[in-house]
């Protein structure tokens, strides 16, 4: 069993800068494939962006991409998502998310029903 705990969130004016991370605890998730979601109020579950096991391969929902950044640092178990120009439609929580059943190299899951482990969210409000 893994444990994902996101943190980082918080309140951002309109333009600004946030980086969530996501550690992970009790089994190492250097082979595995993780994914950033988001979910706003009233609405589902959406899928922000992806990252291969070795961190070479991301993805992005057109609505972030050139915005967002995902990266990892294996040795410390960790994902990141870096959000730049942040407008107040990215207000949610955020969710890291690891898929742990897949054994592709190039693997990025977009769908949330192919992740596994879940993290328990964070608040990202961003303020106009």
């Amino acid at each position: 069993q893994v444990q994902l705990v996101e943190s980082g969130g918080g309140l951002v004016q309109a333009g600004g800068s946030m980086r969530l991370s996501c550690a992970a605890s009790g089994r190492t998730i250097s082979s595995w494939s993780m994914g950033w979601f988001r979910q706003a109020p009233g609405k589902e579950r959406e899928f922000v962006g992806s990252i291969t096991r070795s961190g070479l391969r991301t993805d992005y929902a057109d609505s972030v991409k050139g915005r967002f950044t995902i990266s990892r640092v294996n040795d410390k178990n960790t994902v990141y998502l870096q959000m730049n120009s942040l407008e107040p439609e990215d207000t949610a929580v955020y969710y890291c998310a690891a898929d742990s059943t897949t054994s592709s190299t190039w693997n990025l899951p977009s769908a949330a029903s192919e992740y596994d482990f879940w993290g328990q969210g964070t608040q990202v409000t961003v303020s106009s």
